[in-house]
């Protein structure tokens, strides 16, 4: 995939959230949303702060060397704290800061020197893998405000993206909780929302997972519990790789309750 082909795509995931919530009155900003503790505000908050650190990691590494620093002084409550101090701004200022952002990350990652990797909170990124997780955890935080407001948000081919990542990001997901990653690939075969069938990993192996994408992507990005998607796993190993599936960096989250949103 170009990169130019996903930041067409990242922008518009972004556009669909954006129109969502430029229609929301002031007060409805502070709407409770399902992650704990995070209204609306905090979700666009988050995403304004991670594209403009992804701008500073692809603009200045040295200083993202320096944000990794503090980070690493406080790793569990960093990320909230930056959502949370982002998340006071009014409404219309918090909205124009992630317009921004989100545009200036997207041309950083044009410049980055071809062969260079881009460094994050996880393994360094190439850009157009870096233009993949912006994708990413703009869907899964859209997908919060999605949920917090009782809209239905129609899946799209982007989602993609998600299961992408969410591959080959599996040998992190078990090292993030102390597990050694298993030696051999799995073969993930998930169906797109238009009916499509998407596959990775070699058509036979003795690890499989299977189910709707938007199903795998949710339960990837912890935005549902296990028992409320229809993803199958065949084998020991693909069975322990859903239960501890994350698309993102960082420390394993919560997730979401069982029937939380039956």
């Amino acid at each position: 995939m170009r990169l130019d082909d996903v930041l067409a795509d990242l922008f518009a995931e972004s556009a669909e959230l954006d129109q969502l919530v430029g229609g929301l009155a002031a007060d409805e900003w502070a709407t409770p949303t399902p992650a704990e503790g995070w209204t609306i505000a905090h979700q666009i908050a988050h995403l304004a702060w991670t594209d403009e650190a992804a701008r500073l990691s692809a603009s200045d590494p040295a200083g993202f060397k320096e944000s990794l620093r503090v980070a690493a002084a406080s790793p569990e409550t960093y990320v909230d704290d930056g959502a949370a101090e982002t998340a006071a701004l009014p409404p219309d200022q918090l909205l124009t800061y992630w317009r921004e952002a989100r545009a200036e990350v997207a041309e950083a990652l044009k410049q980055v020197p071809a062969g260079e990797k881009v460094l994050w909170y996880g393994p360094p990124m190439s850009p157009t893998s870096m233009a993949t997780a912006r994708l990413m955890e703009t869907w899964a935080h859209g997908q919060d405000v999605f949920d917090a407001l009782g809209v239905r948000r129609e899946p799209s081919g982007r989602l993609r993206h998600v299961a992408h990542l969410a591959v080959r990001t599996r040998d992190f997901a078990y090292l993030l909780n102390n597990r050694t990653p298993p030696r051999d690939e799995f073969f993930v075969e998930l169906i797109g929302p238009d009916g499509v069938v998407w596959t990775w990993g070699p058509e036979g192996a003795a690890q499989r997972v299977s189910g709707p994408a938007v199903d795998f992507c949710l339960l990837a990005t912890q935005r549902r519990h296990r028992d409320d998607v229809a993803v199958r796993g065949e084998g020991a190993e693909a069975e322990e790789w859903l239960g501890i599936i994350q698309a993102f960096a960082g420390l394993p989250g919560k997730g979401r309750r069982p029937g939380q949103f039956a």
